[in-house]
């Protein structure tokens, strides 16, 4: 059942909102987001290592994280995490369960 303009509506009234629904993406994240948490940190060390001055074009920008870009790649740079899968188990038990 659906509220629209105050009356509710229900069967053949849901086709205008499943219309407007239909216009969003719905994309799949994980449970626990840890690619988002990687891409956070990764935009972090982006903005303390080349972004903390003021820029003066977006072209200046864009050449400053392309150079970032190929650093970090060069160096092969990875994320440490704080916890080990064992630390995590402990502290986060019940989200990684033993079996």
């Amino acid at each position: 059942m659906l509220w629209e303009s105050g009356l509710p509506t229900v069967g053949a009234g849901l086709a205008r909102p499943r219309r407007i629904a239909s216009r969003f993406e719905w994309p799949w994240t994980p449970e626990h987001g840890s690619w988002l948490n990687m891409a956070e940190c990764e935009l972090s060390v982006l903005s303390r290592q080349r972004l903390g001055r003021r820029l003066a074009t977006i072209a200046e920008v864009a050449r400053q994280v392309a150079a970032w870009q190929a650093r970090r790649s060069q160096l092969n740079a990875t994320i440490r995490w704080q916890f080990t899968t064992a630390d995590a188990r402990i502290k986060l038990r019940r989200l990684y369960p033993e079996n």
